[in-house]
């Protein structure tokens, strides 16, 4: 999840603003995540998806 859309609960401004010292605390976390913290969960769900028709495709023609 990208934190442009979070409301911070502390001062009920945007979290990316860091109007406070919570918002700027979570903008910190949330810029530390990796790679594929910015991914929806459908996203992640789809290349699951993905990465298991490939695997057996894959093996199918091993076979």
């Amino acid at each position: 999840m990208t934190y442009d859309r979070l409301v911070c609960a502390n001062c009920a401004a945007p979290v990316s603003e860091g109007r406070c010292p919570v918002c700027r605390a979570n903008r910190a976390r949330l810029q530390q995540e990796g790679p594929w913290g910015g991914l929806s969960p459908a996203a992640l769900v789809t290349l699951l998806v993905v990465l298991v028709a490939a695997v057996a495709l894959l093996a199918h023609q091993t076979v």
